[in-house]
């Protein structure tokens, strides 16, 4: 089990006692001494010390939501998959293969499904649902052309996102952008900030780390990007630094992250081209003269030219020594690039 999961069900465990303590026995009699009180459980900065709420309100937040719970316990519905829509509030990005749904989807047929899902009647056209959780079940459904087991519950557009949420932290196979754009699609619709840090489970500065990059960074870059798996909230907060400062950035970055009209490989592999794209020195126009740098050895004499354009580096060996440094360069070229790749793998 992850480290964060088991922080998280640490809070709801020390919550749960706190909660369902009697308020009488938390009050120190008159003339008792400190030694003589019992300790009382701390609550965890998880998805409910995010809320920083009293233990009151809690109490009442706590028999609501488990209310809500059991109202949909009971024998689950067979729906027809076509009449249920996203959520309102998507936190996947695009796999870059579809080998693992393809598995699950086969497993799906052949075994059929084992746990409902979770709806909600949709709050706009009758007779339809969103789903609040089981999207993986629910897409096999729909191209398997089956009927859909599911729960269905009344729910608030904060209590989706809240269920929504943790549910995704008890999976923990988010990636760190998938989960800002998740907050992000929270933030769009108005969804409090006390209640996206508990669906979440991050406080002021992670919320705020997410913010600087999901409202720097436009939404079809990132997609275009993908899930990026490798690549943590570091480099990210690079790459949204980077894209700021960037003079026409989506436009440079759309060309980068196609090859001959077809995305770059891997979305990690994307991410690695769009933040070197931005690193690199400004194109200048291809009239422009080129740069030239001459290479010279110790004792001053030209061993080689660099030429350095928008469209290519070219190295030009000069004298005696010359041919001898291009052998020399060719020798050492995997070397180089096995070195330009640990320099993005040291940026994690």
């Amino acid at each position: 089990m992850s480290k964060t999961k088991k922080s998280i069900i640490a809070s709801f465990g020390l919550l749960s006692a706190a909660v369902e303590a009697d308020p009488q026995t938390i009050e120190q009699p008159a003339g008792a001494s400190p030694q003589a009180m019992p300790a009382l459980p701390r609550v965890g900065a998880g998805v409910i010390g995010a809320a920083q709420r009293s233990i009151g309100e809690l109490r009442d937040e706590r028999d609501r939501l488990k209310a809500l719970v059991e109202s949909g316990s009971g024998a689950s519905l067979e729906l027809d998959a076509s009449l249920i829509d996203p959520s309102p509030f998507p936190d996947r990005l695009a796999d870059d293969n579809d080998a693992d749904f393809a598995a699950f989807k086969a497993t799906f047929e052949a075994e059929g499904q084992k746990i409902p899902i979770q709806v909600r009647p949709h709050p706009e056209h009758v007779g339809r649902y969103q789903v609040i959780y089981g999207h993986r079940r629910l897409k096999a459904a729909k191209e398997l052309k089956l009927p859909v087991r599911a729960l269905v519950v009344e729910m608030s557009d904060r209590d989706l996102v809240v269920s929504q949420g943790i549910e995704n932290a008890a999976r923990q196979d988010l990636t760190w952008i998938e989960r800002a754009l998740f907050a992000a699609r929270m933030d769009e619709a108005q969804i409090k900030p006390r209640d996206i840090k508990a669906a979440l489970a991050i406080d002021d500065a992670e919320l705020a780390r997410m913010r600087g990059v999901y409202r720097a960074v436009p939404l079809d870059v990132i997609e275009a990007i993908g899930r990026a798996p490798k690549v943590g909230r570091p480099r990210w907060g690079d790459f949204a630094k980077l894209f700021s400062a960037t003079e026409d950035a989506s436009a440079l970055l759309g060309k980068t992250l196609q090859a001959d009209g077809k995305p770059v490989a891997s979305s990690d592999e994307r991410f690695r081209v769009a933040l070197a794209a931005l690193k690199a020195p400004k194109s200048r126009s291809e009239d422009a003269e080129d740069d030239v740098l001459a290479l010279r050895d110790p004792d001053g004499q030209d061993i080689a030219r660099v030429k350095v354009s928008s469209k290519e580096l070219r190295i030009v060996h000069l004298g005696p020594k010359g041919a001898a440094f291009s052998a020399f360069l060719q020798a050492e070229m995997p070397r180089l690039v096995e070195k330009f790749e640990r320099r993005d793998d040291e940026d994690d």
